[in-house]
């Protein structure tokens, strides 16, 4: 699996799964694109110490403007677009609280992000796929919607709608040769999975690891794999897929 003369756009590249992504992508030879509200110059310098070459920008992704303008410089830097990786999220920032404690205000910002953000990003790329050879795109989901994680309602809820986001876009872009599929994870050991559990991680990871069918704990190289897969040939005709990547706990 070669990614040669590729270019790969991710969202959220600065750290966690996001820069794991990048990094594994520039080993097999892609062109990089790295989005994030935060700096991606460590994301960047790791991926071309993998041998990949990155662009970096700053972007908020419920900005139309500066998602487009973001992929208006990968496609002119390198050609085109082939792969997306839509992997900003809100969650880290969040807590556990029951559905009827969520201040309105914070429903509405993780929807902006975790929705209306991928929506946009998928928007924005796509644009570019259709005027060329087609592409894959990969959004990224959770457990938590499809498993149905309570008390913490307005994040269990987003990535649902991701879900659902994906279908339909693979419906509407299959006729360019575009493919959109999800991957959805159990709880990885990030630093966002820190940030939201705090000191009951390691209970949450036992808890999850306890109802999967293969009990090992999740690692980012679980993810990393599930989307190279859909980012690749390999993968073709797969489309409107969600790809749980739990170790077994829901089946689909």
């Amino acid at each position: 699996m070669r990614f040669d003369d590729q270019t790969v756009v991710i969202t959220g590249a600065a750290g966690g799964l996001g820069q794991a992504y990048a990094v594994e992508f520039a080993r097999l030879g892609a062109r990089l694109m790295l989005c994030d509200l935060k700096d991606c110059a460590e994301t960047a310098a790791l991926a071309q110490d993998a041998g990949g070459e990155a662009l970096t920008a700053k972007v908020d992704v419920t900005s139309t403007s500066e998602l487009e303008s973001m992929a208006a410089r990968a496609a002119e830097a390198n050609g085109r677009i082939d792969v997306l990786v839509n992997n900003a999220a809100w969650w880290g920032n969040l807590k556990l609280e029951r559905f009827d404690e969520v201040a309105e205000e914070l429903w509405d910002a993780t929807m902006a992000v975790n929705v209306k953000g991928v929506w946009l990003a998928c928007r924005a790329a796509a644009r570019h796929m259709k005027s060329g050879e087609g592409g894959s795109i990969i959004n990224i989901a959770s457990l938590a919607a499809t498993y149905g994680m309570a008390n913490v309602i307005h994040y269990t809820t987003s990535k649902a709608a991701v879900i659902g986001l994906t279908r339909g876009l693979a419906r509407e872009l299959g006729r360019y040769q575009v493919r959109v599929n999800a991957v959805a994870p159990n709880i990885v050991s990030t630093q966002a999975a820190a940030d939201f559990f705090g000191d009951k991680l390691d209970a949450a990871l036992n808890a999850t690891q306890s109802q999967q069918a293969i009990r090992r704990p999740l690692r980012t190289s679980d993810v990393v794999g599930a989307v190279l897969w859909l980012a690749s040939d390999l993968s073709r005709m797969t489309t409107g897929q969600t790809l749980m990547v739990d170790g077994g706990v829901t089946f689909l």
